[in-house]
């Protein structure tokens, strides 16, 4: 997570979308920095406007804007697939390695998750609070040149970005009936991604 306090901007860090570069490009500028450990990183819309954001309006008197990217929900998990097969996973439950990318997303639509696919829930990561606005800017992964020209334009400086966290390259197929499933099962994370910019 990265917050601007002078240009009233939040960007919250979804979960395999990119984040970890920006938070790389960005961090030396911002006003605060979380990039660890995990669970503060990754703090949700909810949690931020609950925990975070009285904090930071009180010392600014100003509204602060949040931001955040979402993946099409497929390749959102096809990329939590390829991550969690990664060598260092070998013999942790997190792991995927063994397992097809069917059966991942099979085990992700149960109601109890096994560990390799307890992934969350992009939908949920940006539901507001209680009485909350909604995310104010939504972006598609797809869409790095428009994430790049507005945080260039907001922020007011130029950055380069490298490639960070990347997971394993991997080819992924999805059989159409497991698909179906997860598109009722998961609507609103597809809706979410429908609506997002760019």
């Amino acid at each position: 997570m990265l917050v601007f306090i002078q240009k009233n901007l939040a960007i919250l860090s979804v979960p395999k979308t990119g984040t970890t570069a920006y938070v790389a490009a960005l961090r030396r500028r911002a006003s605060v920095v979380i990039s660890s450990p995990p669970g503060l990183k990754h703090t949700n819309l909810s949690k931020f406007q609950r925990s975070f954001l009285p904090i930071f309006q009180n010392a600014t008197h100003r509204p602060i804007e949040t931001m955040a990217v979402v993946r099409e929900p497929i390749d959102w998990l096809g990329s939590w697939y390829r991550y969690r097969q990664r060598d260092q996973l070998d013999g942790h439950e997190n792991s995927t390695k063994g397992v097809s990318f069917d059966e991942f997303v099979m085990a992700y639509l149960e109601k109890e998750r096994p560990k390799f696919a307890q992934v969350g829930d992009m939908a949920n990561f940006v539901k507001p609070a209680k009485d909350h606005a909604p995310i104010t800017h939504l972006f598609k992964y797809d869409a790095q040149e428009s994430i790049h020209a507005f945080l260039q334009t907001r922020l007011g400086f130029d950055f380069d970005l490298e490639r960070r966290n990347v997971s394993p390259k991997a080819t992924l197929s999805l059989d159409p009936a497991i698909k179906a499933q997860l598109m009722e099962k998961c609507a609103d994370q597809f809706t979410l991604w429908d609506r997002a910019q760019g």
